[in-house]
């Protein structure tokens, strides 16, 4: 590492990394330099002029966010020029901004707003008129006020250098430009609203939002997006009990300030018309709502006597549900309804992975070693459409690191547009295109390979001996699904293994095979919905359903439950990475139950609670961090940051099930059930798009 550069910003001494601006220089050191054009990560724009400062020996002021450090520099960033400047330019870019703070969704978070406040520039001394431009809707979600738009520029970066769209673009020249989107009047992208939150002023305003509320009035809840694997935190604001917007503009949680379209705006499914807000039971052929301690007795008694003559029963759990929700059921299904039966949807072969794993430590990579490692191998997966998320971290690792990217795919993919070599095989075929590679990959010093379900089995084991091969760092990443789907895994969610990776030593039945079974007799579904694909080959089974509506699944049911979606209740989840953060409760629901304190209830009803445990989320995740091989991390530190879990070194001696495992490949706009109620979700353009029109339009 080069030598510090020394240096002095307002009579402070510092040193930083040679290369270092001055504007994050100051920054790190807890010194502000105003600045609207500059962001961090984002190419330098110095467009607005608001960060000017003092440099002793310079002729004349300087614009410190594009100014590096430089030995012996003697920096002042709060003098009676600066301030003088600073009020100009703030008066300078008040020329055409209309005076609507008390109407304009960005007030109080305003950063323009915030520096009038700063540097008192309350008048003007232009007198001509405010140019005016019609506001413009640019999709559903995105709406634009042209006379509020300083010029900065964050949106055009942010949509083309963030998130590899090019959305955005200016048009016209000198007082005249305007943002502008790609299809002249409307916007053909991700939808993900970034550019509205990191416009600095109102000019882009979100349709989910605007006009609701104020931010002082919400109470901002941190929890983790229900939606995909990535495991983003999602910041939502609250009022009266209602979800009002999503963000994540405090930069915590693995994503920073990353969103896609269902972190910010697909909140929306909790509060459906549809959603259940009673128990119901199947009277007459007919399903009837009925109280709660009626269904539970109704329950109760039908799982005490089937298992009292050792009938079979069969548990099929969920992907979506918290860690504690999924540890806690198995446990009542194997202790307290004496059945093996208990499985979950697969999308990933975590299980084979971590056995060909055995014997290492330090290879499942992490979110963050996404964005920091040197080198890409994507398998079988379109991570922008897929898993936007990590996408974002290896195109910011391109940008920043000058990361190499190699694709496997059977498609063009996003990252085919910056990779160093793309091949095209069919799924299930890529391992055969390895050795292609094998000379390039083994001249990088790191490696991280991200794989989709197409790898599992003998080709995961094959892929792993190749990594081995290369000689260099090589991590794995198996792309799963969906919020919880590693934590379903690791909390023994399948009938071969117990919590932790620990063989069962007992057989049971899939998912598969409990819907085709003509012997089962009760069936009890949780947060599930695998009726979706078909009907049960037996009529006579006693099926009960915990969801939020009435799906496929639900229809079919003796009872229902309506439970808790996830932004409803406390827990942890554990992401594609295996990193383990916590959901907090934003809101709560008429009429619904976590699916913990079902299970709980269930169990009381039976009399068994003493057998499975309190139902409280903490004392379970306690129990978790006791038995789970990698979970024995305390609650304070997931209050801090993502913890990653730690399974890999041992052998998982069980049959891994590939056959079972299939990813729904879900994309930007589709998730599950979920995805089917969030009105915002299906109001955008592109969520009515087939996935190859998807493909084809973000890649001509």
């Amino acid at each position: 590492m080069a030598d510090l550069v020394k240096f002095t910003i307002d009579g402070r001494e510092l040193e930083a990394a040679p290369g270092t601006l001055v504007i994050e220089a100051a920054k790190r050191n807890g010194i502000e330099i105003p600045s609207f054009c500059y962001y961090e990560g984002l190419s330098l724009q110095a467009a607005c002029r608001m960060c000017l400062v003092e440099v002793e020996k310079m002729p004349k002021m300087q614009v410190a966010c594009t100014l590096p450090v430089g030995p012996g520099m003697v920096i002042r960033t709060d003098t009676e020029q600066v301030r003088k400047a600073r009020k100009s330019t703030l008066e300078f870019l008040l020329t055409n901004h209309p005076l609507d703070c008390p109407v304009c969704d960005k007030g109080g978070e305003c950063e323009l707003q915030d520096m009038v406040f700063r540097y008192g520039a309350g008048e003007s001394r232009f007198t001509e008129n405010k140019m005016h431009v019609d506001e413009q809707q640019w999709s559903p979600v995105v709406f634009y006020d042209g006379p509020r738009c300083i010029l900065c520029f964050r949106c055009v970066r942010a949509c083309e250098e963030g998130m590899g769209v090019a959305a955005l673009g200016v048009v016209n020249r000198g007082a005249q430009s305007l943002i502008a989107p790609n299809h002249g009047d409307h916007l053909e992208c991700d939808e993900c609203g970034q550019c509205i939150d990191i416009c600095p002023v109102g000019a882009l305003t979100s349709g989910a939002y605007r006009y609701q509320t104020r931010p002082w009035e919400m109470e901002h809840v941190g929890t983790i997006c229900t939606h995909c694997s990535d495991g983003c935190k999602t910041t939502l604001g609250v009022r009266n009990d209602e979800i009002m917007r999503g963000n994540n503009r405090d930069r915590s949680g693995v994503n920073g300030e990353f969103l896609c379209a269902k972190g910010r705006y697909a909140y929306d499914f909790y509060n459906h018309a549809e959603r259940l807000q009673s128990p119901m039971v199947r009277v007459g052929g007919k399903l009837e709502p009925v109280s709660w301690s009626k269904a539970l007795e109704v329950v109760a008694r039908k799982f005490g006597e089937i298992r009292s003559r050792s009938g079979e029963i069969g548990v099929i759990g969920s992907n979506h549900t918290t860690n504690e929700e999924n540890f806690y059921l198995q446990k009542f299904a194997r202790q307290g309804l004496n059945t093996n039966n208990i499985d979950h949807h697969r999308t990933g072969d975590v299980v084979t992975l971590i056995d060909a794993l055995s014997g290492t430590t330090g290879q499942l990579a992490t979110t963050q070693d996404l964005y920091e490692k040197k080198a890409f191998l994507v398998i079988g997966a379109d991570l922008a459409l897929e898993h936007p998320f990590l996408s974002y971290q290896i195109r910011a690792s391109f940008r920043h690191h000058a990361a190499h990217i190699y694709t496997i795919t059977a498609d063009k993919v996003r990252e085919d547009d910056y990779a160093v070599r793309a091949i095209r095989k069919p799924a299930g075929q890529e391992i055969e295109a390895l050795e292609d590679l094998h000379a390039a990959l083994a001249d990088e010093p790191e490696l991280v390979i991200l794989f989709s379900d197409s790898v599992k089995g003998d080709a995961l084991r094959k892929l792993v001996e190749f990594g081995s091969s290369l000689g260099t760092a090589v991590k794995y990443c198996p792309l799963v699904d969906y919020s919880n789907s590693r934590g379903a895994i690791d909390m023994g969610l399948v009938p071969e293994l117990l919590p932790g990776y620990q063989p069962s030593g007992k057989k049971g039945l899939s998912v598969q095979e409990m819907l085709a079974s003509q012997t089962l007799e009760v069936l009890w579904i949780v947060g599930a919905n695998p009726l979706k694909a078909g009907p049960m080959a037996s009529k006579k089974t006693f099926v009960v359903v915990q969801d939020m509506f009435l799906t496929e699944s639900a229809q079919r049911a003796d009872v229902v439950l309506p439970a808790a979606s996830a932004y409803e209740k406390n827990g942890t989840v554990t992401n594609v990475c295996g990193e383990v953060q916590r959901l907090t409760r934003a809101v709560s629901a008429i009429g619904v139950k976590t699916d913990l304190e079902i299970i709980g209830l269930i169990a009381k009803e039976m009399s068994l609670a003493a057998t499975v445990g309190p139902w409280v989320p903490d004392t379970v995740y306690n129990e978790i961090r006791t038995t789970v091989k990698g979970y024995n991390i305390p609650l304070a530190m997931l209050a801090v940051q993502a913890q990653q879990t730690t399974p890999v070194n041992g052998r998982v001696p069980v049959e891994s099930r590939p056959d079972l495992i299939q990813s729904a490949h879900d994309g930007l706009f589709s998730s599950g059930t979920l995805g089917r109620y969030s009105k915002i979700l299906n109001s955008v353009m592109e969520s009515r798009e087939s996935r190859a029109e998807q493909v084809e339009r973000a890649h001509p």
